[in-house]
């Protein structure tokens, strides 16, 4: 059996070109993508390669359907896989949930750590000088000399490791939500958040941290889906859809992570390469000095453009479409990429994105794209099940069960 499905084993039919990201509450902005978003270029295709001589990483039969979760570090790939696993493994049993427990300290401690040392930087006049009092009076939003350098350099001392199973201090909880309510904090990260390494979720824990530092704490479903944990190496997740076995292969995102795909390079039928709309005001953990989106977008041409996937379908999720909203209004995406002239129009910037995504597409691969918000099971449950029936008969084909169209 070949290494890539054929041309004719593609996705036989593009997504409706209204994507839908309705929720059981509240619901992330609608995008409308254009009706033509399938690419059939022109330009030949690069030749298959070769079938690998090492061996594939899943023993898989032919009604077995491998799917490859492509995309730059903090895409949202790990967060689809648990996805996965809410919808068709019954979700986390409350021992895997405890085991995210360090994990989701972690988080909370690297965000803070993180904010504070950006402001150190970048704005030392919230600082109190050493021996006064923080100055508290005046207009909220517009103080100086807010934080005290006491109580900065007792959360940066503070550590608490993966490996204990220790509660999160109390004590560091009450200085993380102080320093987390001043408005001049979040004027200070919304001004600034391309200018250092922040996670997405640093908003959603850091408000979340007096829950959070209960001695009994166990994390919700809510904070498992945003819990940052890095990927290392392939995770292969399994779960059945129809008749047959979905091999969904999580492959680390960070740049020291990308050399060990070519091992799951055999036997593909499906690749869901996932971008951060978020990501196009900020920084690599890697290389402060590289724009994230930029980054995916060299991570796509290499990916769409490759030999390995000549005869692949690629299913492109345009992820964190509700941080994406949030943030346009103020962080401006022209500021970024010169070229755009759609302001703060939602539908206009993620056509944009796709269009910039589209546009490397140089080899005329079918590709396939969702807006989506991975932490939303409904709406990963709405497009998962959008994609089911190509999914499967894309299966078909592959094991020639199915006659090509």
């Amino acid at each position: 059996m070949g290494s890539c499905t054929s041309k004719d084993s593609e996705l036989p039919q593009a997504p409706p070109s209204k994507t839908s990201l309705k929720r059981q509450q509240t619901a992330p902005p609608t995008v409308v993508l254009p009706p033509e978003t399938a690419a059939n270029g022109s330009a030949s295709a690069p030749a298959a390669p070769p079938q690998p001589q090492q061996q594939s990483l899943a023993q898989t039969s032919d009604r077995d359907v491998k799917i490859l979760l492509l995309g730059s570090g903090e895409s949202g790939k790990s967060t689809i896989v648990k996805q996965m696993k809410i919808l068709h493994k019954d979700g986390f049993s409350e021992a895997e949930a405890y085991d995210y427990r360090p994990f989701v300290f972690k988080n909370v401690l690297d965000c803070v750590k993180n904010i504070i040392n950006a402001v150190s930087d970048l704005a030392p006049d919230l600082v109190a000088p050493e021996g006064t009092e923080p100055e508290l009076d005046g207009e909220p939003g517009s103080r100086k000399h807010i934080l005290a350098p006491d109580d900065l350099r007792r959360i940066l001392d503070y550590e608490h490791t993966v490996n204990t199973d220790e509660p999160f201090s109390a004590e560091i909880a009450v200085l993380i939500a102080k320093i987390h309510g001043y408005p001049e904090i979040f004027g200070f990260i919304k001004h600034n958040q391309g200018k250092f390494y922040l996670i997405d979720s640093t908003e959603y824990f850091c408000s979340e941290i007096q829950r959070i530092a209960q001695p009994h704490y166990v994390p919700t479903t809510a904070d498992i889906l945003r819990t940052r944990k890095k990927t290392s190496g392939i995770y292969d997740f399994r779960f059945n859809m129809g008749s047959s076995t979905v091999h969904m292969f999580d492959l680390g995102g960070q740049r020291s992570e990308r050399k060990k795909w070519i091992h799951c390079f055999d036997n593909v039928q499906l690749i869901i390469f996932c971008v951060a709309l978020s990501e196009y005001d900020q920084v690599l953990l890697e290389e402060s000095s590289q724009n994230r989106l930029e980054e995916s977008l060299i991570l796509f041409d290499s990916v769409v453009n490759s030999r390995w996937f000549a005869r692949t379908s690629v299913v492109l999720f345009l992820n964190k479409i509700d941080m994406f909203a949030n943030k346009l209004p103020y962080s401006p995406l022209e500021d970024h990429f010169p070229d755009y002239n759609g302001g703060d129009n939602i539908n206009k910037a993620v056509k944009y994105i796709l269009w910039r995504f589209m546009k490397v597409n140089r080899f005329g691969l079918n590709i396939y794209p969702h807006v989506t918000q991975a932490t939303d099971t409904s709406n990963i449950e709405l497009v998962f099940a959008a994609l089911k029936k190509t999914i499967l008969e894309n299966s078909l084909r592959h094991s020639g069960l199915l006659a090509a169209a």
